[in-house]
C-alpha cells in the first residue's frame, strides 16, 4: 500500500482507500458495472465535516473530487480523482404537515417513498428504488409523476452543500439565486451537495403495473400505447417496451402508473384489456412505496448499457423504426411518454422539455457483447436521423456524452459561467461536467 493519502486518512472519520487496500476495488466500483472507475482513492465520508475535509485536501493536492452515493450515473473518465462516497449521509426526515422531506446525500428513493407513503404522500421518484435521491434530482429527475408535477429538481426548496473551498452552506432561491438555479437540474458540478429539502405531493391512490404479450401482439400493443398517450391525463404515465431477454422469445410490454383513484386508473387503461393473450399482468392498486415493482429493474449492480434520445412525436417514420428494428443484441427498446408538466416552464436549469417522448436502448455491457451493443445502439440512433432532436435529459446521458447534449446554448453558457465563478480550479467534477 502506498501512503499518498495518509494525511487525508488522519483527517476524516470515514474510510480512505487506495490501490493496494483490500477493499479498494469494491469501493471504487460503481453500480453500473459496464463503467470502469480508475480513481486514485475512495473516501467514504462519515458526515459533512468529512466532505469539507476531502474537498480542502483535494484542492490543495490538485486532484478533482467526484461524488457518488451509488454510481448509477457513472460515466468513467475519473482518472486521478478522489471518489467521494456519500452513502453514510443517510438522514431522512418527513414533515407531513409541511409536506417536505429532508434527506442526506446517501438516501435512496425507496426509503423516501416508504416513509412518505405512511402519510399519504409521495416524492417525484423514478422507476428504481435504489437510485440515489440527490444525483437523480441534481440531473432533473424524470419521475413516474413528472407529467403531473414536473421535474424532481423543481420540487427542491434547499440544498445543503460544501463549496469548492470546503465551506458548508445552505442554498435557497433567496440566499444564492444563481447557484440554486444551477443545482436545480444542472447537475452536481458546482458544489458537493450533502443534503436536500424538497416538496412532497398528495398520493390519494396509485394504480400501476406491467402487462406483457408475445411479440405477435406488437402492432396491437403499439396502437394501444398511441391511443393511451394521445388522451392521457397528466396523472397517467405510460411506457412501451420491446424485450429480447437471453434464451427467450421476443416480448412486448406496457408499464404504467396512474396517481389517483385506482378504479379510475383501471378504466383509463382499459384499452389494454382488449388485447388478448397477455403472458403476465401485474396491474392493480398499489402503494407509492412499491413503485419499483412496476418495472422490476435490478436492485443489485448491473452491467447495463443504455442510450437515450428525445423524440418530438410518434411520427409514422419513427413508428416504422421502433416496430421494425431487430433487437439483437439489445435487451430492449423503450419509449416513454413525457409532456404534461415536464413541458411547462420551470425556474431551474432543467427548464421545460418540449419533446413528447424519450426512446432508450438497453443492452448488457459484458465483454463479449459490449462492442456489438454499442454498435447496435449507434445504428438505431442513426436510423432515426433527423427525427431526433439530438438533446436528452442530463441523467440519461451515456458515457462519453457531455452536458452539451442536455441543454440549449444559453443555458449551457450560464452553467459554465457559474462553474468558473464557483469552482475556478475545477475541484468538483460531476459525472457529466458542464465544462465538458
Amino acid at each position: 500500500m502506498t501512503m499518498g493519502f495518509e494525511e487525508l486518512r488522519n483527517t476524516v472519520r470515514g474510510r480512505v482507500l487506495e490501490s493496494g487496500d483490500a477493499d479498494f476495488e469494491a469501493a471504487a466500483r460503481p453500480w453500473s458495472l459496464a463503467v470502469t472507475q480508475p480513481v486514485a482513492a475512495v473516501a467514504e465520508v462519515a458526515d459533512g465535516e468529512d466532505v469539507a475535509a476531502v474537498v480542502r485536501y483535494a484542492r490543495a493536492a490538485g486532484r478533482p473530487v467526484v461524488i457518488q452515493p451509488t454510481g448509477h450515473g457513472a460515466a468513467g473518465g475519473v482518472d486521478t480523482a478522489i471518489l467521494l462516497r456519500t452513502g453514510a449521509l443517510n438522514r431522512l426526515e418527513i414533515d407531513p404537515v409541511a409536506r417536505v422531506a429532508r434527506v442526506g446525500a446517501g438516501v435512496q428513493w425507496g426509503r423516501v417513498q416508504a416513509a412518505a407513503a405512511e402519510h399519504g404522500l409521495t416524492g417525484l421518484a423514478g422507476s428504481n428504488p435504489v437510485v440515489g435521491v440527490t444525483g437523480y434530482t441534481l440531473g432533473g429527475g424524470q419521475s413516474w409523476f413528472g407529467r403531473k408535477y414536473g421535474w424532481a429538481s423543481n420540487a427542491v426548496r434547499a440544498f445543503e452543500i460544501v463549496d469548492a473551498e470546503g465551506r458548508p452552506a445552505r442554498v435557497t432561491v433567496d440566499s444564492d439565486p444563481d447557484l440554486f438555479w444551477a443545482l436545480s437540474g444542472g447537475g452536481g458540478d458546482f458544489a458537493v451537495v450533502t443534503g436536500l429539502e424538497f416538496e412532497l405531493f398528495p398520493a390519494p391512490g396509485l394504480y400501476g403495473g406491467r402487462v406483457m404479450w408475445p411479440a405477435a401482439k406488437l402492432t396491437e400493443v403499439w396502437d394501444a400505447f398511441r391511443e393511451l398517450t394521445s388522451r392521457a391525463p397528466e396523472e397517467l404515465s405510460v411506457w412501451f417496451s420491446r424485450f429480447q431477454f437471453p434464451q427467450a422469445p421476443e416480448m412486448v410490454g406496457v408499464d404504467l402508473a396512474y396517481l389517483g383513484d385506482p378504479e379510475q386508473g383501471r378504466v383509463l387503461v382499459s384499452a389494454l384489456d382488449r388485447i388478448e393473450g397477455a403472458v403476465s399482468d401485474t396491474r392493480g392498486a398499489m402503494s407509492v412505496a412499491d413503485l419499483g415493482d412496476i418495472t422490476t429493474e435490478p436492485a443489485d449492480p448491473s452491467p447495463a448499457m443504455t442510450r437515450s434520445e428525445l423524440l418530438p412525436d410518434l411520427s409514422p417514420e419513427a413508428e416504422k423504426i421502433i416496430l421494425g428494428e431487430s433487437l439483437a443484441p439489445l435487451v430492449s427498446i423503450q419509449v416513454r411518454h413525457l409532456g404534461g408538466a415536464l413541458a411547462r416552464p420551470a425556474s431551474g436549469a432543467r427548464g421545460a422539455l418540449a419533446d413528447g417522448f424519450l426512446i432508450s436502448t438497453l443492452g448488457f455491457g459484458l465483454p463479449h457483447l459490449r462492442d456489438a451493443v454499442l454498435a447496435k445502439s449507434d445504428a438505431v440512433v442513426a436510423e432515426f436521423g433527423g427525427l431526433l432532436t439530438g438533446k436528452k435529459p442530463l441523467t440519461f446521458l451515456a458515457p462519453g456524452e457531455t452536458a452539451a447534449a442536455a441543454f440549449d446554448a444559453a443555458t449551457l453558457n450560464r452553467l459554465r459561467a457559474i462553474k468558473r465563478e464557483r469552482d475556478p480550479h475545477t475541484v468538483i467534477r460531476a459525472n457529466y461536467p458542464v465544462l465538458g
